[in-house]
């Protein structure tokens, strides 16, 4: 046994499906950051394994692959952090996560990561679920054959998680023996001189960096012609040694298993089987998996409804006793007008992202979100949409960012910006603080048919945007040249119970992620805002005011009526209240005034920077000792011209469809130009959707008007 803490960072690497984001959690708790590769948009998720009195390690938790063959972008990133290509992103070790009910191929990429003579050490994962198809492995000889220590766990009941600790505490990994011999697949000279070409002790990563030479593009170019180079001298061929190692590699994990794997005799019967038959039923399965969207829709509104409304009624009573205890100037009211309602339209939305991110935590967790994917492969190729494109389209609900990186897995070019241009449609989570808000202005709290009528509503704007994209993407398939279609290659994990802890922790996440990252937008927008509707060039402001007629009387009505009409003079005459004014003629049609108008251009930044643009525009100057909330304040919203409620149902419908089909988020817009690497396909796709939005908000707005 080595000292211990030998290894301060340490890779987390696996096949998809093995568990390996429960262990990583086990191991890590809260102590983990996300951020993105250096000059890739992969994630990449650190955490901090930590054992008291003992050096913090640092797990690097790599992308779920098959094989070191790099083929999407995401398996790209696992090559180069283990061939010592990624800066700053150095693993001293290997921890290796196995399905020990599916071994063959999570033997396969462990024996990779052997050969690239990495301390390493593997973990059976899912040992409760071998043990229940009749079949047990001999962990002693399999770690004599490996060379390496073997642990094994059912880490979504945590059994086996304290021992795996302890060995990583305590540096419990060793470098394996070698699985073939590379003078099978080429030239040993050959190999001899790309470890001398390169500096690369190791024989196998100098392999497979003759391989893969122009995949990691982390290597100079000089580099990278000495390599080509050499494959010319010796007549290397990348494929034919990628199938060569392939065949051997396979034989000596069959070999492997041959002595290593034990039936027990006593197989149980297979669960995920008897599900599939009615999960996987091409009539049945869609309507359970539209089911399940229309809970998950009616839940975010009836389970959230108690918390949002405390943590609105809280913002609103600290705004009010602000006001009220700090002493008048424009210090206060920048607290009491400008940050408190911009933090609290960041805060109380974090119920609904949290209950939307344990929803879809929950479905990737029991394994049938790949069902999902299945069962709509078929709905999605008619419209022109690869049935790969259905992950990014589904994780569009949460955001539309890594949606949108999730396309790269698509091979064919004409399906992969098919789906990036149309991905935005989905409903993203930035969009719900917006329907919740203004679903809540014109429908009122209450069931219809034993469902929430609200709830409907918001199932009803989702599947607006799934059939936006859906119509988008026909056109598409029309317009673009049409090339060999994409096919669906999906493994299907076990249904298992989701582990509580990874939900959790997803939620947490997620939610800590919207208010630290977007809340940051947020907040300095609403302070911005608050700057622009509270001052006005020269001395316009004054003048504004002195022009308001004073009331004849000194009744609450009266003197509730002039301050009304101070507060819209003066902000009309801020430069907010100029800007709104400037656009206001392009979306009156839609029936938008100009103070919506400057929502819409704030949104731009963020779509959920709407809420406390509208929070902010109608608190100014507000003096109500009755501290309102963001939907009572929009309710007595008067129209000038009318007399009548500004925000009837033809204008908020028209308004949900703008938020629902138009683009309105700078960083999706960023994301696309760095997928397609040109600005010709954002252009294009903010243009479009914009103009799909006006189109069809002038025609709701007209309809119901």
């Amino acid at each position: 046994m080595q000292d211990p803490q030998v290894y301060h960072t340490i890779a987390l690497a696996g096949v998809p499906n093995v568990g390996k984001s429960t262990i990583f959690n086990a191991l890590t708790g809260l102590n983990q950051k996300v951020g993105n590769y250096p000059g890739i948009t992969v994630d990449k998720k650190t955490g901090t394994f930590r054992q008291p009195g003992l050096s913090p390690v640092q797990i690097i938790d790599l992308p779920g692959t098959y094989n070191l063959y790099p083929q999407s972008e995401d398996e790209q990133v696992v090559f180069r952090v283990l061939c010592g290509l990624e800066p700053n992103t150095e693993a001293q070790a290997v921890l290796v996560i196995a399905d020990q009910s599916n071994l063959e191929r999570g033997l396969f990429l462990a024996s990779q990561l052997i050969d690239l003579a990495y301390p390493t050490a593997l973990v059976l994962n899912m040992e409760d679920q071998a043990r229940m198809e009749g079949f047990d492995v001999n962990k002693t000889l399999l770690s004599r054959l490996l060379g390496v220590p073997i642990y094994t766990t059912a880490a979504d009941k945590g059994t086996g998680i304290g021992e795996l600790k302890q060995g990583i505490a305590t540096g419990r990994f060793t470098v394996g023996r070698s699985g073939i011999d590379l003078s099978e697949i080429c030239d040993s000279e050959l190999i001899q001189e790309v470890q001398r070409a390169t500096g690369i002790e190791q024989p196998y990563r100098a392999l497979q960096m003759l391989k893969f030479r122009e995949e990691g593009n982390r290597v100079d170019q000089e580099l990278r012609s000495r390599l080509s180079a050499l494959a010319g001298k010796y007549g290397f061929d990348s494929v034919g040694a990628q199938r060569k190692e392939t065949a051997l590699r396979y034989e000596k994990v069959r070999d492997i298993l041959s002595k290593c794997l034990q039936n027990t005799g006593q197989k149980q019967v297979n669960t995920t089987l008897k599900l599939d038959k009615v999960l996987l039923n091409p009539y049945w399965g869609f309507a359970i998996f539209l089911a399940l969207l229309f809970v998950m829709f009616q839940s975010i509104f009836t389970w959230a409804q108690g918390p949002m409304e405390l943590i609105d009624k809280f913002f609103a009573m600290l705004s009010f006793e602000t006001a009220r205890m700090l002493p008048s100037g424009a210090l206060t009211d920048l607290l009491s007008e400008g940050i408190i309602p911009g933090l609290g339209g960041v805060v109380i939305f974090v119920p609904q992202i949290a209950l939307l991110f344990a929803f879809l935590a929950i479905l990737e967790g029991s394994g049938y979100m790949a069902r999902a994917v299945f069962i709509t492969d078929k709905v999605m190729r008619p419209f022109g949409l690869n049935g790969r494109s259905v992950v990014p389209l589904i994780s569009g609900f949460a955001c539309a960012i890594p949606a949108i990186m999730a396309a790269r897995s698509i091979a064919n070019r004409r399906d992969k910006m098919i789906t990036i241009f149309v991905t935005p449609f989905m409903s993203c989570s930035a969009r719900l603080p917006v329907y919740i808000v203004l679903i809540g202005l014109i429908i009122p709290s209450g069931d219809f048919a034993f469902m929430d009528q609200r709830g409907i509503a918001l199932f009803l704007m989702y599947l607006l945007g799934i059939a936006a994209a859906l119509l988008s993407a026909l056109g598409m398939k029309i317009i673009m040249k049409k090339e060999a279609g994409g096919t669906l290659v999906l493994e299907l994990p076990r249904y298992r119970l989701p582990n509580l802890k990874t939900v959790l922790l997803t939620m947490y996440e997620k939610a800590n992620t919207f208010v630290f990252e977007a809340g940051k937008v947020i907040l300095a927008i609403s302070i911005v805002l608050w700057v622009l509707a509270s001052y006005g060039p020269g001395e316009r402001l004054d003048h504004a005011v002195a022009a308001v007629q004073k009331p004849e009387s000194d009744t609450p009505e009266m003197v509730a009526h002039y301050e009304l009409s101070v507060n819209t003079a003066r902000l009309e005459a801020s430069y907010a209240g100029i800007l709104g004014k400037f656009i206001e003629p392009a979306i009156r049609p839609l029936g938008f005034d100009w103070k919506v108008g400057i929502a819409l251009i704030t949104s731009f930044a963020a779509r959920e920077v709407f809420v406390s643009t509208i929070n902010t525009l109608y608190s100014i100057g507000s003096d109500d000792e009755d501290y309102t909330t963001i939907q009572q304040r929009l309710s007595k919203e008067v129209n000038p011209s009318t007399g009548k409620p500004f925000f009837s149902e033809a204008v908020v419908w028209s308004l949900l469809v703008f938020y629902a089909l138009a683009m309105q988020c700078m960083s999706t817009v960023a994301v696309v130009y760095r997928e397609t690497k040109s600005w010709k396909w954002p252009a294009i796709q903010t243009v479009y959707m914009t103009v799909v939005a006006y189109i069809s908000s002038l025609l709701v707005f007209q309809l119901l008007s």
